[in-house]
């Protein structure tokens, strides 16, 4: 038997910027994703929560085809077999600055 597993990745998409408020949008749409951090020349970066990894390269191509999207790449990427530990302590998204973007 298995384990169940959850998938962590993060990536960044840069997008036209005239494309930037749409792009975001249709990100948003997607149950597995959130967005973490978006600075005004079309840099976002979206986290990933997925229970497969087959799931996060279909969400990229997804994303890659959007409409003024340039490119989206996965920076992160975690395992972690035991969803319910509680091992990491929660993410602040107040660490990725706007600089950082």
């Amino acid at each position: 038997m298995s384990l169940p597993e959850v998938h962590i990745s993060s990536l960044l998409v840069q997008v036209s910027p005239e494309h930037l408020n749409t792009t975001k949008k249709l990100i948003e749409d997607f149950e597995e994703a959130e967005i973490y951090g978006v600075n005004d020349v079309g840099k976002i970066v979206v986290v990933l929560e997925t229970q497969k990894e087959g799931f996060i390269s279909d969400i990229i191509e997804k994303i890659n085809n959007m409409p003024g999207v340039l490119g989206a790449t996965m920076v992160y990427h975690q395992i972690d077999s035991d969803p319910d530990s509680t091992s990491l302590p929660p993410y602040n998204k107040e660490c990725v600055s706007e600089e950082q973007v």
